[in-house]
């Protein structure tokens, strides 16, 4: 971890204080919350981590990959990705608990902008069953990045039944009921901060809307009582 000194090299045993000497840096769980998703290219965690230079975000994942947290893996065409380890993807409940811990705070900046797996990941800390859904519907997602201007769609897929919901990325969803096409501002807008999707203009939906109103219900925040009124669209 470079020239800081480690917890345990003060004699602290502490699990966590170790867990801090892994991920505690500046950017490292930013890092981490932009692979807990899929596998994603050096260009692509620095277009997504905004603010990050490629100095420091060498650094993070080579720390990342030494403490076992990620591996390099080389695609054919000689491209390298990095991707999460079977015990790095455990860091989505770290991720989860500090994103539930944090939405109480008074300076969350709750206009700033998201990137779409961020927003996913949002999702996916409050998802939850949608009551009274017996049959599970699915819903392609695609989520455009407004922070930037020439951003292409990324999609995912989201399964909402009465027993889980569940949201993934996926390049090509089959057999959906819905999709939807909306800029992460307006979907951050709609899942995050409430506003009914009739009133959001970046929000795009075909097919069957209730599977849309459902998804709503069952990934927004708040609680469990706000799913059953879930917005309709227009």
């Amino acid at each position: 971890m470079g020239s800081r000194r480690s917890y345990g090299s003060y004699n602290d045993g502490c699990a966590a204080a170790h867990a801090l000497d892994l991920v505690g840096d500046r950017w490292t769980m930013v890092v981490v919350r932009e692979l807990l998703l899929g596998a994603k290219r050096f260009t692509e965690i620095q277009r997504d981590v905004i603010g990050i230079g490629p100095t420091v975000l060498t650094q993070r994942l080579h720390d990342l990959e030494a403490g076992g947290v990620l591996r390099r893996r080389r695609l054919p065409g000689r491209v390298d990705v990095y991707e999460l380890t079977d015990w790095g993807h455990e860091l989505e409940a770290v991720n989860t608990a500090l994103s539930r811990w944090a939405v109480a705070s008074p300076t969350l900046p709750r206009d700033a902008d998201m990137s779409p797996d961020t927003v996913v990941l949002a999702m996916r800390a409050h998802a939850r069953p949608a009551p009274g859904l017996t049959d599970e519907r699915r819903v392609a997602l695609h989520l455009t990045d407004s922070r930037h201007d020439d951003a292409e769609p990324v999609t995912y897929l989201a399964t909402v039944s009465e027993r889980a919901t569940r949201v993934d990325r996926s390049a090509e969803p089959a057999a959906t009921d819905a999709e939807v096409w909306a800029t992460t501002r307006a979907w951050k807008a709609c899942v995050i901060g409430g506003v009914a999707l009739e009133d959001l203009a970046d929000v795009r939906v075909t097919g069957d809307d209730d599977a849309v109103r459902a998804l709503v219900g069952a990934t927004s925040l708040g609680s469990p009582e706000h799913d059953t009124a879930a917005p309709r669209l227009a």
